[in-house]
């Protein structure tokens, strides 16, 4: 009954690792790969006296500094007697120390099985996920139409499976189904699967099929997840974790094919890597291309015929070296596309790439002197132009942190694979960000940042060089373990075409102004509440000011020892129009969480039950919906629903064998 009971606790810290971190995350990302990684270190806690600073940077919470530190101090001091000795280890606060535990372990036996068939049936772990889900109100794009509309069903699928032995053989699968594409497909929409292998002979690690790839800070090489800007300024230094295998059903931003990491020696690993993909593309008189299309959406005869119409290749090799407090980097890769690139058909694409091969090289490095942890990378795309990016995280004190970064990125700089942080693409843009994290006392935490940028050649829907900032002020207060409040105040301002009639266009300032407070409060053991309320302002340059409301109130009910557990919402907003919009994370059934959009006016609500139907078989329900005012039809296209009302179901099943 112990093991259930603790098991419960670290469930809810996930949840709220996972709560904290999606308030300063964009709307339209995918925290599913950040669950998954919680959920499989919680099963398979890292060992810290055998451990290495690219595990351990799993653990997204933690900064590079403190990674930097713990290595530090276990070569100076040898192995750990207890992990509660980390609290002695400069940066490793009360809280930090809370969140890593579950992850962690001291174990001086380290398991390496042999691969063979006996321990692969008696050992191995298997963990099994089905998802259904879809919209109850018939959509546009499902009725008989003449014209364009969905040829596939509304339901929304998900088949996942997972196998892992000891973390020396892995393996992954993944087949996914939109609403709108059809259930049984030749192909089948989407499939994504991996085996992995971990110290096989001279390969540290081997995967053959989907993998991603993350070096230095973005700007050279970098799929799948990444951090951006938020209140938590350490962020700012991203964590390459350089290979790691695919298992997300997010369909683009990964390779497929080869790739292996290998030990050149103590201080420098070698990672080479083939890939051979076929992406969707709209091409024009069957020979050329201007972009890629990213959606992973087949649902009509446009998008089918767009599909999988241009084949990607990509293969190269990234080296890095690591010596106590420096770590170098290295990355040159090449890829070549089946259909030509041109599109400097739009003024503003003028300087964007062209042809049908891009070759991509760049040097990244992190030093740690003392308190102070430098970062930065150079990245050049052959025959144009380059990325720069140079910053340092300091920590002045243990309760001040602060970081300065600057980048120039030019505007002929071109990268598919690249993550580098910043207000765009990577790509024509300068700017300059600074923030403090400040902890007056064990119960304050105060954040702050601003950014200034500048984008020296045109972009969609701004015909000028133009400019912006961002800043954000956050204070958080948690007096004790079961209660929490936020307050938040962010501004931003960019610019845009007028949107006046005029001869000849100019910029207008876009000013976005958002001030919120948050209220978590523990009741019991069986209760836990949450409040928001939000305000947002929006103003184009003379037009009228408008103004958002977001209001709701969370209830979680998780008795210990139960099988069952529930969360819901209700919610009322209002917004003069899209433009005011507002965001919000909102719970939802495991590895798969989601930001609400609210905007017009209305009432938005949602209940999630999780049951434990066996030992090993557990069992999510959700009901979510929208009800709008003063409106007879929701969406646009072929989403748009006849009524006011929009209703969404969703039913998961895990097993764990």
């Amino acid at each position: 009954m112990l093991s259930f009971t603790v098991k419960a606790q670290e469930d809810l810290l996930i949840k709220e690792l996972l709560e904290d971190l999606a308030e300063d995350l964009p709307e339209d990302f995918d925290l599913s790969e950040l669950t998954e990684r919680l959920i499989f270190l919680r099963k398979h806690p890292i060992n810290l006296n055998r451990t290495e600073a690219d595990e351990l940077k799993e653990l997204f919470f933690l900064s590079p500094l403190q990674i930097s530190n713990f290595c530090n101090y276990l070569s100076v001091n040898g192995k750990l007697i207890d992990v509660l000795e980390l609290q002695a280890i400069d940066g490793f606060d009360s809280l930090t120390v809370r969140r890593i535990l579950p992850f962690v372990q001291i174990n001086e036996v380290d398991l390496k099985p042999r691969i063979s068939l006996a321990n692969l049936t008696s050992l191995g772990e298997s963990d099994l996920v089905i998802r259904y889900a879809r919209t109850l109100e018939k959509q546009k794009g499902f009725r008989n139409l003449t014209g364009s509309r969905y040829l596939g069903t509304p339901e929304k699928t998900l088949l996942r499976y997972k196998y892992n032995l000891f973390n020396r053989l892995m393996l992954s699968l993944v087949l996914e189904k939109d609403a709108g594409e059809k259930l049984i497909a030749k192909p089948t929409d989407f499939i994504s699967a991996n085996l992995t292998i971990h110290n096989l002979g001279i390969f540290k690690k081997l995967i053959v099929g989907d993998y991603s790839l993350q070096f230095g800070q973005g700007l050279s090489l970098w799929s799948g997840f990444g951090f951006g800007k938020g209140p938590d300024v350490t962020s700012a230094a991203k964590k390459d974790v350089g290979l790691k295998p695919y298992a997300s059903a997010n369909e683009y931003s990964f390779f497929r094919g080869l790739a292996t990491k290998i030990s050149l020696s103590k201080k420098l690993e070698a990672t080479t890597f083939w890939s051979l993909r076929r992406h969707d593309a709209a091409l024009k008189a069957n020979t050329f291309l201007t972009t890629l299309n990213e959606t992973g959406y087949h649902r009509t005869a446009t998008e089918l015929r767009n599909a999988r119409t241009v084949t990607q290749q990509s293969y190269g090799l990234a080296l890095t070296y690591q010596h106590r407090y420096l770590n170098l980097g290295a990355v040159l890769y090449q890829s070549h596309y089946s259909k030509t690139f041109i599109t400097n058909d739009i003024t503003y694409r003028l300087f964007n790439f062209t042809g049908e091969r891009l070759t991509n090289f760049g040097f990244n490095y992190d030093y740690t002197y003392k308190n102070i942890y430098f970062f930065g990378e150079i990245a050049k795309s052959l025959k144009s132009g380059t990325a720069l990016m140079n910053a340092m995280l300091i920590s002045f004190s243990n309760q001040v942190s602060g970081v300065f970064l600057y980048r120039k990125y030019q505007k002929n700089y071109h990268n598919f694979f690249n993550q580098a942080p910043g207000e765009s693409d990577g790509a024509n843009e300068n700017g300059f960000y600074t923030g403090l994290n400040i902890s007056p006392s064990k119960q304050w935490l105060i954040s702050l940042y601003t950014d200034y940028f500048k984008f020296p050649w045109l972009k969609f829907r701004i015909d000028a060089p133009s400019k912006g900032y961002e800043t954000l002020v956050q204070a958080a207060y948690t007096p004790t373990k079961t209660f929490k409040a936020r307050l938040r105040y962010k501004r931003e301002l960019k610019q845009q075409n007028t949107s006046l009639t005029v001869p000849i266009n100019y910029l207008e300032d876009v000013k976005k102004e958002s001030f919120s407070i948050d209220v978590n409060w523990k009741l019991n053991k069986l209760i836990k509440l949450q409040n928001r309320l939000e305000v947002a302002h929006y103003r184009k340059g003379t037009a009228k000011s408008e103004l958002g409301y977001l209001a709701y109130q969370d209830l979680a009910i998780a008795p210990i020892n139960s099988k069952f557990t529930a969360n819901l919402r209700l919610a009322y907003f209002t917004t003069p129009s899209y433009d005011s919009r507002l965001y919000a994370y909102e719970d939802d059934i495991l590895y798969n969480f989601s930001f609400g959009m609210y905007h017009g006016s209305g009432f938005r609500s949602y209940v999630n039950v999780k049951y434990k139907l066996r030992k090993n078989i557990d069992m999510w329900l959700r009901y979510a919906l929208f009800y709008y005012q003063h409106t007879t039809t929701i969406g646009a296209g072929l989403d748009e629903i006849n009524g006011n009302k929009k209703t969404e179901v969703k039913l998961q099943l895990r097993y764990q064998f």
